[in-house]
């Protein structure tokens, strides 16, 4: 299995004033920093979906892979992104995370991995007890297609489309907190900070 790992940072961001939430400091480091920190070490390779400004990513070397069309169909839109460009390098599946969630685990791809292959399933998705975080996935190239209709469609929600392939579950605990803890609003970053320090 080669592991294309994307970092989902395509979000409007309107409870943050509309800011990039990408380049929002936490610790004195941007999230999308600590995002490409935490999963360099678990993947082949790298890349970034944003629809922002390119020339804001011009300092990182992973591609930039932005959705395929203006629709801003939601974290699906840049998963078929993510897809798309793993096929045209001949990775054999995507592992995606979101750049608002500083402190995703580091056994994140492996886990995510081994709850597939342990139920046979194609996809797999992370979770804290029992609540789901679909947009940490493992998603096969071989449904690229597949999406890529079903967002034609008008699909958006990302549990059903999983739902129709069959989709295995990571569990974490959330003690001493919840490592799918994301950076909405100014409170959560202030929360953040706190868990940093």
């Amino acid at each position: 299995m080669s592991v294309l790992g994307v970092i989902l940072a395509g979000g409007l961001a309107r409870r943050m004033g509309g800011r990039d939430k990408a380049f929002l400091s936490l610790g004195g480091e941007a999230l999308l920093d600590r995002a490409l920190a935490r999963l360099a070490p678990q993947v082949d390779s790298l890349a970034i979906n944003s629809n922002g400004d390119p020339a804001l990513f011009s300092g990182y070397a992973p591609p930039l892979v932005p959705d395929l069309d203006d629709s801003r169909a939601g974290p699906l839109a840049g998963v078929l992104a993510g897809l798309s460009f793993a096929e045209g390098i001949g990775a054999s599946h995507v592992v995606t995370v979101a750049v608002d969630t500083p402190f995703f685990p580091s056994d994140l791809v492996t886990r995510l991995r081994a709850a597939a292959e342990t139920d046979d399933l194609p996809l797999a998705c992370a979770a804290t007890g029992e609540r789901t975080h679909p947009v940490f996935g493992l998603w096969p190239v071989a449904l690229r297609a597949d999406l890529a209709g079903a967002l034609a469609s008008g699909e958006r929600k990302v549990d059903r489309w999983t739902a129709r392939h069959g989709c295995a579950v990571a569990r974490w605990t959330a003690d001493p907190f919840d490592p799918f803890f994301n950076v909405n609003t100014p409170e959560d970053m202030a929360d953040a900070e706190s868990l940093v320090s």
